[in-house]
């Protein structure tokens, strides 16, 4: 089991720099969301920045995405929030090897103050993130962690919180 670890860490290596060139750059970035999460290319969601550590995702308030509140929709706020840690998670078990299954399994929300501009997502638990996948490498066993993500205003008031419970689950190897 320790080789499987090795070799992640290995694979990842490589595999982690070639995803954040891809998220970070604005162009690929809306074709991966058009071929992967058309919702979210048609929400205007962005990458603000993606590293190992840290992901900040952007959703724009504008007609498409508002509720009849004037305010932008729980759920589309709910997909910005899901994809700044599920972006770290993609970094790392994005062509992986071995290959490891990720799924989202719980999601808990606080909504704070009405979102009437760009809201940004921020996670910053790609440490903890990254532990939990490789744990499930060594052991072969799913694992799961709880991320929060914080989404602030264009001024950086606080408009909500989620706690996004995502699982991993390391593939055996076929023979």
């Amino acid at each position: 089991m320790k080789n499987r670890l090795e070799q992640f860490r290995a694979n990842n290596k490589i595999q982690s720099a070639k995803y954040r060139k891809l998220v970070n750059n604005k162009f690929l970035f809306k074709l991966f969301l058009m071929k992967s999460l058309p919702m979210g290319f048609l929400a205007g969601l962005s990458v603000k920045s993606c590293d190992e550590k840290k992901c900040e995702i952007t959703v724009p308030y504008r007609w498409l995405n508002q509720n009849p509140f004037s305010s932008t929709y729980f759920a589309v706020l709910a997909m910005a929030a899901e994809m700044s840690s599920g972006m770290i998670s993609l970094m790392h078990t994005n062509k992986s090897n071995p290959s490891v299954s990720m799924l989202v399994t719980k999601l808990e929300a606080e909504f704070i103050k009405k979102a009437t501009t760009i809201t940004t997502f921020t996670c910053e638990e790609g440490d903890a993130i990254l532990k939990t996948i490789e744990e499930s490498v060594l052991t072969g066993e799913a694992t799961s962690i709880v991320c929060s993500a914080v989404g602030r205003s264009s001024s950086g008031e606080i408009e909500a919180k989620f706690l996004v419970t995502w699982s991993f689950k390391a593939r055996k190897p076929k023979d």
